[in-house]
């Protein structure tokens, strides 16, 4: 693949263009110094980090278990966040979406309190962070990993089981910049939240963990 930069593979990623399925690792820099991790789509990884790839390599051949799988399983994780003093984050499904047109499917409220407990919890992993509130849930929005725009929501207990959480995923769709596409993580073993972002029309197209610094 050559060397290539991580908003490149995701974008064409987006296109429903992926790397190679041929079993190989593709390590790249890190998009900033507070970004790290893995994204592994069909038979192929994609590392990003500023370690020798040498070092990458090495590591994940010395993994005895299946090779297709050691970027994301516990041995490699597990050198990788001690090698660069970080914090293996959750393992997530990674999914996308496009811009829709027009307005949200529900009414939203922008939050303009810089201190309300999202818009602090955002700013620690995006930048241009963006909140809305609805009747029992929350939307956030904000340029993420190598820049691209990731949608999360929260659904309060007592509003779960109405389909407010795929329409908080649809209304990031028509909140985005013209042309534009939405990425979001889910928890697998979150299967509502799973449900709602593939409700709401976001395409699954990998796994990716991250490594932050500190406690995630």
């Amino acid at each position: 693949m050559g060397v290539r930069a991580l908003a490149e593979i995701l974008a064409d990623a987006a296109g429903g263009v992926f790397p190679p399925p041929d079993g190989s690792v593709t390590v790249v820099p890190q998009p900033s110094p507070r970004e790290a991790g893995v994204v592994s789509f069909a038979a192929h990884a994609v590392v990003f980090t500023d370690e020798d790839p040498a070092w990458v390599h090495d590591t994940l051949a010395a993994d005895p278990g299946d090779p297709l799988a050691a970027p994301l399983c516990p041995p490699f994780l597990t050198a990788f966040a001690e090698r660069t003093g970080r914090t293996v984050n959750n393992i997530d499904l990674l999914s996308v979406a496009d811009r829709l047109p027009g307005e949200p499917p529900l009414r939203l409220s922008p939050v303009e309190d810089r201190e309300h407990p999202r818009v602090i919890r955002a700013l620690r992993y995006r930048e241009d962070v963006r909140v809305y509130e609805a009747d029992g849930g929350v939307l956030v929005l904000g340029r993420g990993v190598a820049g691209r725009w990731e949608a999360a929501v929260e659904v309060d207990p007592h509003a779960r089981g109405r389909g407010l959480g795929r329409a908080l995923a649809t209304a990031a769709r028509h909140l985005l910049p013209e042309g534009g596409v939405v990425w979001a993580q889910q928890a697998p073993g979150n299967a509502p939240s799973v449900r709602a972002f593939q409700a709401a029309g976001y395409r699954p197209v990998g796994a990716e963990a991250l490594l932050v610094v500190g406690r995630p």
